[in-house]
């Protein structure tokens, strides 16, 4: 194979040239390192390379569906034995990990090979990536304006053709984010689906969940098969899928029912380009034989975020007071952005009767969006309230959580929703700005129901096929 080929390949179709011998896992493993030095100094968007322990891996014997994949891994969760994991903090020390996390072990079983860590915003809190430890990351698409988050350094990677999948987890939407802002595949797990072993149960009452970003349906369905199932000790776990998901990403979707919206869980309208996004797609939809019109669960979106933020507020204190109790190392403001340090002090602030009742109101919240779904198979939107920002856009020196993140939230139109009632959700590349930025189309379906979703991506990638949009900066 011509190496100049690499990029036309999703991650099956390299793993398959590999049990063809068509080519090498070793030379897999180069052509990614190469694409990472070449491509990486415009894009930021790997942050700790590991060459030599990939080039080791690859003269391993492999075995899996994706054996000899290069691959990487995000600077949050995604431990591996020996590398660090900084969370894009200077407070977190460069102390390497002790051992794999379970999903990595998945990874690994499945003949993955990792080639390092991704760039993420300051403790993955916001939907872009400009940490102050390693520098903004820069979309492909245009390099002025942001990848998204938190997931941001494996969606450009991803986008700009090093890899042709990473790593990526979503606490607010922090996988289906950079899936829009790249033009790629985006798929929030149900809750409990992937564990995070051994050294977590959940996080953050179970908002975060694990999973990858792809160029392709089949290689979103393949990872979740290769990490999908709980191990003995989770708190909780997804209910069990009938057959392969990818299997079900080949398989006809049936009529479905499907709500859509062009407005913001708050009521505000979308930029004009998701709206045109969201209403295309419909129309699309409708051609294919599903039921398609507009309504949205009824939620108290105040009420739910003001839930939300307390949450998120104590989970991040909770991980910095463990760090330092770990480290023997005070927290101090210098540590850290203006904002992550906002958000901490409200979260040292967070009593047990509130954080329980943050969860009443989050848990009433899911069963309001249970019982739509009781009508709807599927609800659709713009994943993000407008096509990517540029950097520089979010003020991190706003020390007011309420303040630094109110056009945050803006931008967030629907994908804490899922977060909060556990569903599965994903973005897909339907759209293009006139500008040429990605716009992401977004659908959530019932807890535990991935099989739907990966059913009806799978139609709409034959549909409106994307494997041959790329970005200016490519390959």
């Amino acid at each position: 194979m011509a190496f100049s080929d690499y990029g036309k390949y999703d991650a099956l179709g390299l793993a398959e040239l590999v049990a063809k011998r068509e080519v090498s896992a070793a030379e897999l493993v180069e052509e990614a390192i190469a694409r990472v030095e070449r491509l990486n100094p415009k894009i930021n968007a790997v942050v700790f390379r590991t060459y030599d322990r990939a080039r080791s891996a690859a003269k391993l014997p492999l075995s899996g569906p994706l054996a000899g994949v290069p691959y990487l891994l995000k600077d949050i969760l995604g431990s591996q034995k020996g590398v660090p994991t900084r969370q894009g903090s200077n407070f977190m020390p460069p102390a390497p990990a002790p051992h794999d996390a379970t999903l990595v072990r998945r990874f690994t079983a499945a003949g993955l090979i990792s080639i390092g860590k991704t760039n993420v915003p300051e403790f993955g809190l916001v939907p872009t990536t400009e940490p102050t430890i390693y520098g903004a990351c820069h979309n492909p698409w245009e390099l002025d304006h942001s990848a998204g988050g938190s997931s941001g350094g494996s969606g450009a990677a991803v986008a700009a053709g090093i890899v042709p999948l990473a790593h990526a987890n979503d606490g607010g939407g922090s996988i289906r984010v950079p899936a829009s802002a790249n033009g790629l595949v985006g798929l929030k797990p149900t809750r409990g689906r992937n564990p995070l072993g051994p050294d977590l149960g959940d996080i953050m009452g179970g908002l975060v969940c694990e999973g990858v970003l792809t160029r392709s349906v089949r290689d979103t369905a393949a990872a979740l098969d290769a990490t999908a199932g709980n191990e003995m000790g989770d708190p909780y776990w997804a209910p069990p899928k009938a057959k392969s998901y990818l299997d079900e990403a080949s398989t006809p979707p049936g009529k479905l029912k499907i709500a859509f919206t062009t407005k913001s869980i708050f009521g505000k309208t979308f930029d004009p380009e998701c709206v045109a996004a969201v209403q295309q797609t419909a129309k699309l939809l409708q051609s294919l034989g599903h039921h398609v019109e507009e309504a949205s669960p009824t939620l108290a979106a105040d009420q739910m975020m003001q839930a939300f933020m307390p949450v998120w507020a104590s989970g991040l204190a909770m991980l910095i007071d463990g760090t330092a109790m770990l480290t023997g190392r005070a927290p101090h403001e210098s540590d850290f952005q203006g904002m992550t340090w906002g958000l901490y002090q409200m979260g040292k602030q967070i009593t047990a009767s509130q954080y329980q009742m943050c969860w009443f109101q989050l848990h009433a919240a899911a069963r309001q969006v249970a019982q739509f779904h009781e009508t709807y198979d599927v609800w659709m939107s713009s994943t993000l309230g407008a096509p990517p920002v540029r950097n520089g856009t979010f003020d991190f020196h706003e020390k007011d959580p309420l303040k630094a993140f109110a056009p945050i939230i803006d931008y967030l139109p629907v994908t804490a929703v899922q977060n909060a009632t556990g569903q599965p959700a994903i973005s897909l590349p339907l759209h293009w700005a006139q500008n040429g930025l990605p716009v992401g189309v977004h659908f959530a379906a019932r807890f535990g129901d991935e099989a739907t979703l990966l059913r009806l991506a799978g139609q709409l990638e034959q549909a409106k096929p994307w494997s041959n949009r790329h970005p200016p900066l490519w390959n």
